[in-house]
């Protein structure tokens, strides 16, 4: 089986809407994604699964450019293919994508119960940077503000690229080939 990471488009909107709701609660409504799709400061990226039957979107991922930081608002995998690397995946490129855009720091929201989360985002240079009390609301709970100040560090560059490799390498070794798309 073939995944490939592509730019999000109009074409998957009806299976964007639906695994925002099991990602995210229902957090945007199909005409959001159409203006985010739509909107020269925000950039989507889909996962999609391919077969010889049909394609499946299985993740999706998006920032803001706001000045020069990308604010990362959606990272979500559907349930059946979480902890395979495919979450720390779209990050990397997402990560990469902004350091194109010459995006200089990224910046995020993540509840304080996502402790994997938490660590996936650390793991790629996030450090708390504050907490929003009851930023969520259902259910209530607070959130933390996690920061990176250096995407424009070459250093994070290499570790992408060198995440992306390793991530790729495994998921090959479980029968996946990983596509990517501009």
């Amino acid at each position: 089986m073939q995944l490939e990471i592509k730019p999000l488009t109009k074409d998957y909107l009806e299976e964007t809407v639906a695994l925002d709701r099991i990602c995210f609660g229902g957090l945007w409504t199909k005409g959001a994604y159409e203006r985010e799709i739509d909107s020269p400061n925000s950039l989507l990226l889909a996962i999609v699964k391919k077969d010889a039957a049909r394609e499946k979107l299985i993740g999706i991922g998006c920032f803001w450019a706001i000045v020069e930081e990308a604010h990362l608002t959606l990272l979500g995998i559907d349930p059946h293919y979480r902890r395979q690397g495919l979450g720390e995946l779209l990050l990397c490129q997402l990560l990469e994508k902004a350091r194109e855009w010459s995006l200089e720091r990224a910046t995020l929201e993540v509840r304080v119960s996502n402790t994997s989360a938490i660590a996936l985002y650390e793991k790629l240079g996030f450090a708390v940077a504050g907490r929003r009390k009851d930023y969520y609301p259902i259910p209530p709970e607070d959130a933390l503000i996690l920061w990176h100040s250096k995407l424009d560090d070459e250093n994070l560059r290499e570790k992408l690229q060198k995440l992306q490799q390793k991530r790729s390498a495994t998921l090959l070794t479980k029968g996946w080939q990983i596509l990517q798309s501009n």
